[in-house]
């Protein structure tokens, strides 16, 4: 039996062009196509690798290859094109959703006077208008306070938000992971609704921030805890871990996809 006869199909062919197909298939979906970005990277380099065997004779799947780094170059390129799209058609509603987005120690009522007074009764008339002058100084005197430095929270520390919803990072601990030994960060994290209305939660709530001050979205662990994502209902509770690579030395709370910054974060301990 000839050499050219007992070439097989290359396994590394076919994960990489299956690969590819994924990615190219999610790319045009926002937040699920940062799984298409890594599919792409992965499937890229398993078909190259394919690649080489063949053009050295060690397997007859060059066609596979070649499609498996073409469709992973194409994801790749369709993934950064698609998030930078959605990025510019959805931040001008941003703005809208950043209502009750800041932290909040305490809060004011406005008060409804009435519009028509008695003219008999000018006594009433010169109280009500001290009593006004006296609510605006204090309303004056609270706007001078200083707001509360939600910056750099210890695990265990609650950050309370204008739409009700209590934020807490209950610990920190460290994870390895099995495959590649690559130390991970894991905060556990609790979210509960005061408010009334019912709000969302998410793992891309969370960023992380390491020495140097670069931010990072947190990263995929396999665990029953891990956060997911959903919606809590009025009086609603949930629990769970969220994980970051190594390096980050406080993590950062973002209530939406669109803010560019948080002052919101817990330093690792």
């Amino acid at each position: 039996m000839s050499e050219e006869t007992t070439k097989k199909t290359s396994g590394l062919a076919i994960a990489g062009l299956v690969l590819g197909i994924l990615a190219a298939v999610t790319s045009f979906l926002p937040i699920i196509n940062n799984l298409s970005f890594i599919m792409a990277i992965v499937g890229g380099i398993l078909a190259a690798i394919a690649l080489v065997g063949a053009t050295r004779g060690k397997n007859d799947s060059k066609g596979l290859a070649i499609a498996g780094v073409v469709l992973a170059v194409v994801s790749f390129v369709i993934v950064l094109a698609t998030q930078s799209l959605y990025s510019s058609a959805l931040k001008s509603a941003a703005e809208e959703l950043k209502k009750g987005d800041q932290p909040v120690a305490t809060s004011t009522k406005d008060e409804k006077e009435d519009a028509k007074k008695d003219e008999a009764t000018s006594k009433e008339d010169t109280k009500a208008e001290e009593t006004k002058a006296e609510e605006t100084k204090a309303e004056e005197v609270k706007k001078e306070e200083p707001k509360p430095d939600y910056s750099n929270m210890k695990a265990g520390e609650t950050v309370t938000l204008e739409n009700g919803l209590d934020i807490t990072v209950n610990s920190f601990s460290t994870v390895t992971r099995s495959y590649s030994d690559e130390t991970l960060v894991c905060a556990n994290v609790t979210y509960k609704n005061n408010g009334s209305e019912n709000v969302s939660f998410n793992t891309l709530d969370w960023k992380s921030e390491n020495a140097d001050g670069a931010e990072k979205y947190s990263t995929y662990y396999t665990n029953d805890e891990q956060l997911e994502s959903g919606k809590l209902k009025k009086g609603g509770t949930v629990t769970g871990n969220v994980y970051f690579e190594g390096d980050a030395v406080k993590i950062l709370y973002y209530s939406n996809l669109f803010q560019d910054d948080s002052d919101i974060s817990w330093t690792v301990s």
